[in-house]
């Protein structure tokens, strides 16, 4: 399930991000970025209840439907492997001048009280791009094809955050790389289901 979703905390949100690298995923960033949008920062504990956790997890559900809404508009006549491509260097670039702000928001989900949140976002996050590339699997495939990306997602996530070339042109050579699987991904996905297969109780 989505986190609770409202044209309040969308704006919220965005209001907040830009005062996330000095603050962190605080109330006083959020009540920060409140004031600057004529919002009481009375309501900053009404918006997201549960703190650190409830802003994290509203700000990556804010950028995965941007994501797919802008990913609206690839062609369909491409590769699959190549509109997974598209919709990651989409996310990239509508969160490019939130870097900071993803970065802190990595450190709070390595804590351990949110270990779980951390894997539930990630998996929303590939479902998301699978979804947006135009992936509709309902069978066995929709968790090989999702375990897969979700290795490649973390994995080019944080090269990006270490990135600092030219519109994220070395990041996407990355993702290229790590891609190249996914253009095979029915050899890959034949391969899972042997291990698992062999893993099952007789």
């Amino acid at each position: 399930m989505p986190p609770e979703r409202s044209a309040e905390r969308d704006a919220a949100i965005a209001a907040m991000l830009p005062h996330v690298p000095f603050d962190g995923w605080t109330y006083r960033a959020l009540r920060h970025g409140l004031s600057g949008i004529g919002v009481s920062p009375d309501d900053a504990a009404l918006l997201f209840p549960r703190g650190a956790g409830d802003m994290i997890e509203a700000f990556c559900d804010w950028a995965d439907r941007q994501m797919e809404q802008a990913a609206a508009s690839l062609d369909p006549a491409l590769p699959l492997h190549r509109r997974v491509r598209s919709v990651v260097a989409l996310r990239l670039e509508q969160n490019r001048r939130h870097k900071e702000a993803i970065r802190r928001a990595l450190a709070q989900l390595a804590l351990p009280g949110h270990a779980r949140l951390a894997v539930t976002l990630t998996g929303r996050t590939v479902d998301t791009i699978w979804h947006a590339a135009g992936d509709r699997s309902v069978d066995f495939s929709w968790y090989t094809k999702r375990a897969i990306l979700a290795a490649v997602w973390t994995s080019t996530l944080l090269y990006w955050l270490r990135d600092s070339s030219e519109d994220d042109a070395a990041t996407l050579a990355f993702l290229d790389r790590r891609l190249a699987g996914v253009g095979r991904i029915g050899s890959m996905r034949r391969r899972a289901e042997e291990v698992i297969g062999k893993l099952r109780p007789a």
